[in-house]
């Protein structure tokens, strides 16, 4: 499968599990994303996304969205958007 990479994790938050991300490329929600870095390599599926507070279901390139996440991600981590 190839991977396109659609932006980097700006922060991490514990409670709710949620990593902010900036975006470099177009996410949905329903898409599938591999969030790798030094110490993290996670596969998941985009189940929730917020801009502001706010849910949404897609973003585009220069927005700064909360995507829920199930385990810690890192600054810096690059997220992909897996495509089959």
């Amino acid at each position: 499968m190839a991977e396109i990479a659609v932006g980097k994790v700006s922060d991490f938050f514990a409670r709710p599990v949620v990593a902010g991300v900036d975006l470099t490329g177009p996410m949905k929600v329903g898409e599938k994303v591999h969030i790798k870095g030094h110490t993290t390599d996670l596969e998941m599926a985009v189940t929730s996304m917020q801009i502001h507070n706010q849910d949404v279901r897609e973003a585009r390139a220069g927005d700064s969205v909360g995507i829920k996440v199930p385990s810690p991600v890192r600054r810096g981590d690059t997220v992909f958007r897996v495509v089959d």
